[in-house]
């Protein structure tokens, strides 16, 4: 910010902070400090900031267009927003994007091991004998398993539930911890949802088990995550955001 009047013109006058992202009708500037937005870009974000739909039409034009152009390979890494985590069957959908190849595994067996590597078109073409081997791939137990797996959350539309339970999660959490002067983003989508906070948590897994019997997670430090069973019912996903929230409270 001190070198950008050296490199620019004076057409408006500048504020002291840079803005790092943003979503809907708030900002967070580049030390974790959120802002209400009531100027909108003057008019411009009529939509709010990072709209998914819009980031998604960009994406499937941009992303997949310059893959092409380039004659790339697009590889997306399923193993943990595939199977129905984020609301629907693969994470990619929310992106608007078709990939030539994605990995899966973790959900696929519910537990037991198993992995797999799907691809389409040309990249479905690139192995021939030999290039590629594995000493149990395709073993029944494990094809049977994940068939069964599928079967299940096809019949049972795991994905939309997936899909309503994670707002339901989100809502409670926006909720109730909105103004939490810890908290600086609560965000997720499906049921993969992190909690943001202003410092180092990691201390809080043993604090969630311990006090409120709650098993969750951290990751970069400062962020709670969540990633709860997708066949949890109204009830389990209410109680997680209680546990939650009592976790989270100066009292607690």
């Amino acid at each position: 910010m001190s070198a950008a009047p050296a490199y620019l013109m004076h057409t408006s006058a500048r504020q002291p902070v840079s803005f790092s992202r943003g979503q809907g009708a708030s900002l967070w500037d580049t030390e974790g400090v959120k802002y209400l937005d009531a100027i909108a870009g003057v008019a411009v974000t009529s939509l709010g900031h990072a709209n998914p739909e819009i980031a998604a039409a960009i994406a499937e034009q941009a992303l997949r267009q310059l893959f092409d152009e380039h004659d790339w390979l697009m590889m997306i890494d399923e193993v943990q927003t595939g199977l129905g985590r984020t609301g629907t069957w693969f994470g990619f959908e929310h992106a608007g994007i078709k990939p030539d190849v994605i990995t899966l595994a973790k959900a696929l067996g519910n537990g037991f091991p198993i992995g797999a590597c799907l691809a389409r078109g040309k990249a479905a073409q690139l192995f021939s004998p030999g290039h590629h081997a594995s000493t149990f791939g395709g073993n029944p137990l494990a094809c049977r398993v994940g068939c069964t797996v599928l079967d299940i959350m096809q019949r049972d539309h795991i994905p939309q539930r997936a899909a309503a339970s994670g707002r339901r999660l989100l809502a409670a959490l926006k909720l109730a911890l909105g103004n939490h002067p810890e908290v600086v983003s609560v965000r997720g989508i499906g049921l993969m949802i992190g909690i943001e906070l202003n410092g180092p948590c990691a201390e809080l897994i043993g604090r969630a088990r311990e006090e409120q019997r709650l098993l969750i997670t951290v990751t970069r430090g400062n962020t709670v995550r969540l990633l709860p069973p997708l066949i949890c019912d109204d009830a389990q996903i209410d109680d997680i955001a209680a546990r939650i929230t009592r976790l989270l409270s100066p009292a607690a």
